[in-house]
């Protein structure tokens, strides 16, 4: 028998609030960028310089004579435009299959859904910072590099600590990440300055690909992230921003008796607003 159409917008209305449950979880490197909102399809940004304002040969900041004018200082900024792209994805769930299969097809449709949408805009904020970044630093060594005590992974992530920092940004209070792929986190993770030290510890309940914190940075995997190439130290919020044309949200169409198909989206573009608080970490296997 045929749900009525009462029970179905009941069950329309969890369909929806799952699918945004699940893809909040799903989320990796989305909360890393501020999120601003935006209503406009064509968005202009500046990205800031990172030197700190000196006031040039013969005009320092420091020791001002008495009645002289103070140095001049200009902050600099490079002018982008950058374009929304939709993502969304829907899966299409019929009534027998809904009601009769052995496979939880309804929860399973939610989940990929989901998924597909938070996977897509992850990948393309981790592309857009991999290709802005404003520094970059090969390893000593492939951290799985055959002769084992070449490996250094503990000074790679300085090295590359050291790069942002010595460009006046500081990720060792509380806001630097490490991005980092699955494989490549296992190779850090396995080496044995960091297993036999107390280096790594995780400290709080493993979320959004949360796993723990190294070298004052927080750790965070995810698959969007390019092995070899593409490990990044960077720090959260300001490096970027999200400019979000319209958020995550989803919708359910009930057919009542025949298929329901769930539909999730979102619309935006990402913006390097402060390149040199991202630094790549390349060359880390063979």
């Amino acid at each position: 028998m045929a749900d009525t159409t009462g029970e179905a917008d009941l069950r329309a209305q969890a369909y929806d609030r799952i699918v945004q449950d699940v893809a909040l979880q799903a989320f990796k490197v989305k909360p890393l960028v501020r999120v601003s909102p935006s209503s406009s399809w064509a968005e202009s940004y500046y990205a800031e310089g990172s030197t700190e304002l000196t006031g040039g040969t013969g005009s320092a900041v420091k020791g001002i004579p008495r009645l002289a004018n103070f140095p001049y200082g200009e902050p600099n900024w490079e002018l982008n435009t950058s374009r929304h792209d939709k993502y969304g994805m829907e899966g299409v769930i019929s009534w027998e299959d809904s009601k009769t299969n052995n496979v939880d097809v309804v929860q399973r449709t939610l989940l990929r859904v989901a998924r597909a949408v938070a996977n897509a805009v992850d990948k393309q904020i981790y592309g857009a910072l991999l290709a802005a970044v404003g520094n970059s630093q090969a390893t000593e060594a492939e951290w799985n590099n055959a002769v084992v005590a070449s490996r250094n992974p503990v000074q790679d992530i300085l090295n590359a600590i050291s790069d942002v920092t010595v460009d006046n940004i500081d990720l060792l209070d509380g806001q630097g990440v490490l991005l980092i792929n699955p494989v490549d986190y296992a190779l850090l993770i396995g080496n044995s300055a960091i297993r036999n030290v107390g280096q790594f510890w995780t400290d709080k309940v493993t979320k959004n690909g949360f796993v723990g914190r190294i070298c004052g940075l927080d750790v965070i995997v995810s698959n969007v992230v390019t092995t070899d190439v593409g490990t990044l130290v960077l720090r959260r919020k300001d490096c970027a921003v999200w400019k979000q044309a319209a958020p995550l949200q989803t919708v359910t169409i009930v057919d009542p008796g025949i298929k329901t198909t769930v539909r999730a989206w979102e619309v935006g573009v990402l913006q390097v607003t402060l390149p040199n608080a991202v630094c790549s970490i390349t060359n880390t296997t063979l």
